[in-house]
């Protein structure tokens, strides 16, 4: 069916290339053979200009200019034929996307290897018949560098010039970007943002449920906690980048499960984020907080500060470090140590009095992270592990789950009759260690 398809693709084309010698177009008042094919099959201009264009380079009757072909397939001027080409569509081997990479490959040739063309054309129909055209166009690309490598580097510093990025807070108050980057940027990005948003590994058989986009924005998420966990971004005011929150601190505390269903039932408030002046909820902010700088701040009523206390980390390094030999990245039940910045979480938060110890902090991703606080997930510190409750509302029963690295409390206890004496071991152990 696709070949089928394809040789009657080559059919119109041969139909467009006869309306074109004809002028047709002006029969109809249109003013060239792109807007009239536009309009009459319905299609975009830029689908009718590439059509136009394919249908008049594989057609020799459309060679109307006067100039005659070479024997290897090219005509003086900008544009080429393409003979090769067209046999290949007639035989319904490559498809029109195929030929428009071929056209425009030769198309941009320079004119001291324009005598070359067709040797190029005969390469990548050949080629074309065995590669999808995005694979082709990397060929076309890679024989552009090897005979203009001029005409490339110009290229490059063409699309260097025409970098740009913008982004704008929507009326939802969602931050939309739009970037258009040059290759070296564009690589750099790619290889950055991949590891990040890769799909997390399947847990009962169950995928990952993200869809792609999602991937992607979560990835660069934690490429930004990355990029500001480090000490190589520039300064203002002898200060590192930081997210700035800014909330009352009543509505904050007051942000605390108030039933037994784990719901917040009091009152909400907002901080405000200073980078984009956008609102967000207080148990958002308090799930910011488990693990940054907190620089109190005592506002008047007409938001000026009166009085500044001292910045004040929640897990400084050797805490970090004893969480990590403790928890790894991440403590939840299940979690695979996924890729990024992994964040201390107070078990009680520090708003709520909590103290900044190890025995009062678990480390986690940023995805479960975000999940204890936002599902109310109940966190306790069992023989020195974390063991963690999901809320009635995931498991009725409640049951208790233990977390933390390699080897938890449950390996301890399956392996503890290993180093008992064996008159020493329960029944069970003895009757096990006989069978």
């Amino acid at each position: 069916m696709e070949q089928r398809i394809r040789q009657a693709r080559m059919q119109q084309l041969r139909l467009i290339a006869e309306a074109d010698r004809r002028r047709l177009h002006t029969a109809c008042g249109a003013r060239s053979t792109q807007v009239w094919l536009k309009n009459l099959l319905n299609i975009d201009g830029q689908d009718a200009t590439n059509r136009v264009r394919i249908a008049t380079a594989t057609t020799p009757s459309s060679n109307t200019s006067g100039d005659s072909e070479n024997t290897t397939g090219a005509v003086a001027g900008p544009e080429v034929s393409l003979p090769a080409t067209g046999e290949a569509l007639g035989e319904g081997v490559i498809g029109l996307e195929h030929a428009r990479v071929i056209s425009r490959c030769l198309t941009r040739l320079p004119a001291h290897v324009r005598h070359q063309a067709g040797e190029v054309e005969r390469l990548l129909v050949d080629n074309a018949r065995r590669q999808c055209p995005r694979d082709l166009a990397k060929l076309a690309d890679r024989v552009r560098y090897m005979l203009d490598a001029d005409g490339a580097v110009a290229d490059e510093r063409a699309q260097f010039e025409s970098r740009e990025l913008h982004y704008a807070t929507a009326r939802d108050g969602m931050l939309v970007i739009k970037a258009r980057l040059d290759r070296e940027t564009g690589a750099k990005f790619v290889t950055a943002l991949q590891p990040l948003a890769a799909p997390r590994p399947e847990t009962d058989d169950i995928k990952d449920p993200r869809t792609v986009g999602q991937r992607n924005a979560d990835g660069l998420s934690t490429l930004l906690d990355l990029v500001l966990d480090t000490d190589g971004m520039p300064r203002t005011g002898g200060q590192k980048p930081h997210l700035t929150v800014t909330i009352d601190y009543t509505q904050l505390k007051n942000q605390l499960p108030t039933n037994a269903t784990g719901e917040i039932t009091t009152a909400g408030g907002a901080g405000m984020l200073e980078g984009t002046g956008q609102y967000v909820s207080p148990r958002t902010v308090r799930r910011i907080a488990c693990d940054c700088e907190v620089l109190p701040m005592v506002l008047g009523g007409d938001s000026l500060p009166l009085d500044v206390g001292a910045s004040q980390r929640t897990a400084p390094t050797h805490i970090r470090a004893a969480l990590l030999a403790r928890d790894g990245v991440c403590a939840f039940p299940g979690c695979d140590h996924p890729a990024g910045t992994p964040q201390a979480h107070h078990i009680v938060h520090w708003i709520d009095g909590g103290p900044t110890s190890l025995d009062n902090m678990v480390m986690l991703c940023a995805h479960h992270h975000r999940t204890t606080h936002n599902h109310h997930w109940h966190i306790e510190l069992q023989r020195g592990r974390p063991v963690f409750t999901p809320p009635a509302s995931l498991d009725p029963a409640r049951t208790p789950r233990s977390g933390g690295k390699a080897q938890p409390a449950t390996h301890h206890h399956a392996l503890r009759h290993l180093n008992t004496p064996p008159e020493s071991r329960p029944p069970t152990s003895r009757s096990l260690a006989s069978t």
